[in-house]
């Protein structure tokens, strides 16, 4: 299900520093630029047809713009009481500006507007960044995948589980 909404240029007052960037839904037209973000921060990144796929089957997706720089965005799949991360990005030059603690907190809203308790995430324990990232947002390791990402030579690296209470 993908929540339907209007670009939010103001979002609220609680959003501070990032009240003047563009909170919207993920539209065909943004996946050039998604895409490209994709390909530079990701050692094995989704093919382009994941975010169409992604789209097509109406999951919630939203993009983060300094008026028409891409910053940020994620995709995120409800499934019953729960809710799917399954991607999250910042731009390589946007990293460190406190961007992907403000999109894990539109993830949970997003995520609470979808009737969810939980939100659940897979992630590289190679990822450090994005392992303290989660971790200071309040998500908690809960079990590991073992194989579960490509890595180097034909290798596989396991995936972190981890959730976040709503």
């Amino acid at each position: 299900m993908t929540a339907v909404a209007r670009p939010h240029p103001h979002p609220s007052e609680a959003d501070g520093p990032f009240e003047q960037f563009i909170y919207a839904p993920m539209v065909m037209a943004d996946l050039d630029a998604v895409y490209a973000i994709e390909q530079v921060v990701y050692p094995h990144p989704w093919s382009r047809g994941n975010f169409v796929d992604s789209l097509a089957a109406g999951y919630s997706a939203w993009t983060l713009r300094d008026g028409a720089e891409l910053l940020g965005y994620f995709l995120l799949m409800g499934v019953l009481d729960e809710a799917h991360l399954l991607n999250v990005s910042v731009a390589a030059p946007r990293q460190g500006q406190g961007i992907g603690r403000y999109l894990l907190g539109k993830v949970g809203a997003c995520a609470r507007g979808l009737g969810a308790h939980s939100v659940l995430l897979e992630v590289r324990p190679s990822n450090q960044r994005a392992l303290a990232v989660y971790a200071r947002h309040g998500f908690v390791e809960i079990g590991r995948r073992k194989n579960y990402y490509p890595a180097h030579d034909g290798l596989r690296e396991e995936a972190i589980v981890m959730r976040f209470s709503l």
